[in-house]
């Protein structure tokens, strides 16, 4: 135990935590993808650059310093920066209503929506345990599973950063709590990446399609490192069904509803979370 709260302080802690946190998520999920995009820019500038130094590629308006922090929080729509009273977690949308302070436009719903469901996480977590390392690993693998499903939703994209993040807190888990369940677990990564492998290239060699990405190999992968090998055809089982409920809606064209690309990281993040919830008096 990290430090010793009483029983009223700690909950309201614990939420306040998740609500901050759930604001840096959302900032994660706007920015990486784009940040990801500028390195791949960036490399193939440099690729053309050795290959034929005459010629110069436009590198856009980019600002010259984009990361995570830098440039500060700012409206996407009139590049306005927001004020610190104006980006105060889930309470800046209600009393705004939504809306940019200056130029009106709406602010999405997913915004308030992660934070507090890193609020009702962190919450929830804390309800099963004191402040200290099983609070905050599990409130970070929900964090993990929860941005990289986002994503993977808008932007088809599983970064290299969150999996290996995941896969290695999984690890780092059992040599902490859980030591005899280690080799597990290593078997768990191992097994979890070849099985979606296997598939991806049976697939394809039938199909001349690719039906996976890699992403979701590794994201498996570091599924397999918290659960180890007994639970991947369980997180198999409800990934896929959870992806395939995805596609219930009607929809006016059956065949192109069929065909279009499909994420199967929402899927895996929502099997995750279930093993997680599933396995709390365990951990």
């Amino acid at each position: 135990m990290l430090f010793e709260l009483d029983s009223l302080s700690w909950p309201f802690l614990a939420a306040l935590f998740g609500l901050c946190l759930g604001s840096l998520l959302n900032v994660v999920i706007h920015r990486l993808p784009l940040m990801l995009k500028q390195q791949d820019k960036q490399y193939l500038i440099h690729y053309a650059s050795q290959l034929e130094p005459a010629v110069i590629i436009d590198n856009g308006a980019e600002p010259a310093r984009f990361n995570l922090f830098l440039p500060g929080s700012h409206c996407p729509h009139c590049k306005i920066p927001i004020a610190f009273y104006d980006n105060i977690p889930l309470v800046s949308w209600i009393m705004l209503r939504r809306r940019c302070r200056h130029c009106q436009s709406l602010i999405p719903w997913r915004y308030p929506m992660v934070e507090m469901g890193m609020m009702l996480t962190a919450l929830s977590l804390a309800g099963y345990y004191p402040p200290g390392s099983h609070w905050l690993l599990l409130l970070t693998f929900s964090a993990l599973l929860i941005t990289l499903a986002i994503i993977d939703f808008d932007c088809q994209l599983l970064p290299d950063s969150l999996t290996y993040s995941l896969l290695w807190l999984g690890l780092i888990w059992h040599c902490l709590h859980d030591r005899y369940f280690l080799p597990d677990a290593i078997i768990g990564a191992i097994a979890g990446y070849l099985t979606l492998w296997l598939i991806y290239w049976g697939g394809k060699v039938l199909t001349t399609r690719e039906g996976l990405g890699y992403g979701d190999f590794k994201l498996l992968a570091a599924l397999g490192a918290w659960f180890g090998w007994q639970g991947l055809p369980e997180i198999l089982l409800i990934a896929a069904s959870a992806t395939l409920l995805a596609l219930l809606p009607p929809s006016r064209n059956t065949q192109q509803m069929w065909l279009r690309p499909l994420p199967f990281g929402p899927g895996l993040a929502v099997a995750g979370l279930w093993m997680m919830t599933s396995n709390l008096i365990d951990f």
